[in-house]
């Protein structure tokens, strides 16, 4: 085709826009992560924190980047689309207003059970008292983050709604920012230091939320919370919310079983997965979460308009170019897992033994990055059709085989057979999903889509062999800026004979990024013409 279809186009200008932004925040999560590192390296301190982390990071994740913004955006959309501004608002309103509540009890619930929760995530923590009150302590001062990432997940909802998307993807690199400045400004005057880190993750939340009213003031949608619980609408996406909570959790149940039973292996361990699972967020971040959140309102209006064909269409498109992306990534991330590591964490605290380990955890990670992207974007496809009960018994499908499989390779492989566990969860995930799309939607383009997959596995060769090439000249330590530059010199060659390769097998991918980079603009301002 010479043209990209509109749709196409439409997703195609939303994943970069979001997809500029969460690279800003991956670049300075990577920056906030390099300071914890240098501060306070991997041990028990750390893994206090990571504990009690995961759950104002989880709720981000699944508020932020997942339910809550997958059960307010179709009902958003169709006040957008069919519905007065006056009537828009007034729901926007109603669902701050109950959404306000509801997060704040739920923050001082958790507030006061917060020594139960911990116990229940990380049992092994019992067996030290002063690392079990240090993990409560970062807890309850790090819950009230739920009140601003929800609040911030609302916002999103109301401009992704009006097809504005920058403002609330670029949040998370403001969070970062909080962080960051928590650690540089107040760790020498904390004890423990570490609490410095836990009022930046507050401050990040903060300044999460306020990035986005300048955006819903001028789109006339920055509006006071109202108490209408009864509005119908409400409803909708209370049923919505709650099975997208089950159904988008999956890779976070996953990530709260790995650590409870890394609590029971040796010290370090949950440090290890978190920082490999911060490596193998990059890509994903960029394109898988990107390209779900950019699809689900393209998906919406076609099963609105019951063009079943059409979806399945949209869903094939966002599939292929994850595969083109997360392909190559993952022969990446496995060639140069090393110096990956050594480069971002090792200094300060974080020792050669701790870069190898987190080493083997991010090849647990990596090889499941495609399932992780993928299987994101198939359940899309249900949420927009309003069946979200598939996502749901698929999502405890691979939460079920995480749990047998990390229990069967922990002991072997320890902490990266945790890693392992979570890609073979989401890719029963992925294979559960597609099936039921198939017969849901009939033909999903499965040929078409194989194809892709075996022309970006060929085009990912050569970057490979440029990897292999690179390793005994990253292997050698030569301070600092040479590494970054000798790095970053070697993923963007490998990049470049990626692209090369593509192009030379006629990737359509390819062409679809390319017009990406050269016409974003015309298609976002397209994307937003009725």
């Amino acid at each position: 085709m010479s043209e990209t279809p509109a749709v196409e186009r439409q997703v195609i200008g939303a994943l970069g826009s979001i997809g500029s932004a969460t690279l800003a925040s991956r670049v300075l999560g990577f920056v906030r992560d390099m300071v914890v590192a240098l501060a306070f390296g991997a041990g028990p301190v750390t893994d206090a924190f990571f504990v009690a982390y995961r759950i104002p990071n989880i709720l981000r994740r699944l508020l932020g980047e997942g339910a809550l913004s997958t059960a307010v955006i179709p009902v958003f959309t169709e006040y957008a689309t069919v519905r007065s501004r006056d009537e828009l608002r007034r729901l926007v309103r109603a669902t701050f207003g109950v959404g306000l509540v509801t997060l704040i009890a739920t923050t001082l619930a958790g507030i006061a059970a917060a020594p139960w929760i911990l116990r229940a995530i990380a049992p092994g923590f019992t067996s030290d008292a002063a690392q079990e009150a240090l993990a409560v302590q970062l807890t309850r001062v790090m819950f009230p983050y739920l009140v601003l990432v929800g609040l911030s997940a609302l916002a999103m909802g109301a401009l992704n709604a009006e097809n504005r998307f920058f403002a609330s993807a670029v949040g998370p690199a403001v969070s970062n920012v909080g962080m960051i400045a928590g650690v540089v400004l107040l760790a020498r005057y904390l004890d423990p230091p570490i609490l410095a880190l836990a009022i930046g993750v507050l401050a990040g939340g903060v300044g999460q939320l306020l990035v986005q009213l300048p955006e819903l003031a001028r789109l006339g949608l920055l509006v006071a919370p109202s108490w209408e619980p009864r509005l119908p609408a409400l409803a909708r996406i209370a049923r919505l919310l709650v099975a997208a909570v089950f159904g988008l959790a999956a890779v976070q149940v996953m990530v709260f079983v790995n650590t409870l039973l890394a609590s029971l292996l040796p010290a370090g361990s949950i440090s290890f997965l978190y920082y490999a699972d911060r490596v193998m967020e990059f890509p994903l971040g960029i394109f898988g979460i990107a390209l779900a959140s950019a699809s689900l309102p393209a998906m919406s209006r076609q099963a609105a308009e019951g063009d079943t064909r059409a979806l399945a269409g949209t869903l094939n498109f966002a599939l292929r170019l994850a595969v083109y992306i997360c392909v190559p990534a993952t022969i990446g991330l496995l060639m140069l897992r090393m110096p990956i590591t050594r480069v971002l964490f090792e200094r300060g605290r974080f020792t050669s033994a701790d870069t190898v380990a987190t080493a083997q955890a991010l090849s647990g990670y990596a090889v499941g990055l495609v399932a992780f992207a993928g299987a994101r974007i198939t359940a899309q496809a249900f949420y927009a059709i309003r069946r979200p009960g598939v996502a749901v018994r698929f999502g405890i499908l691979a939460v079920a085989l995480n749990v047998v499989s990390a229990v069967a390779l922990m002991g072997p492989l320890g902490h990266a057979g945790l890693a392992y566990a979570s890609s073979i969860g989401a890719l029963g995930n992925l294979l559960g999903l597609l099936w039921m799309a198939r017969r849901r939607f009939g033909r999903l383009g499965g040929r078409a889509l194989l194809v892709s997959c075996l022309r970006t596995t060929a085009a990912a060769v050569p970057l490979g062999v440029v990897c292999w090439l690179a390793l005994p000249v990253l292997g050698v330590r030569r301070g600092f800026g040479v590494d970054v530059s000798l790095l970053l010199a070697t993923i963007a060659g490998g990049a470049l004979v990626f692209f090369a390769a593509s192009a030379a097998l006629g990737s359509p991918e390819r062409r679809s990024l390319v017009r990406l980079g050269a016409g974003r603009r015309t298609d976002l301002t397209r994307a937003a013409e009725p």
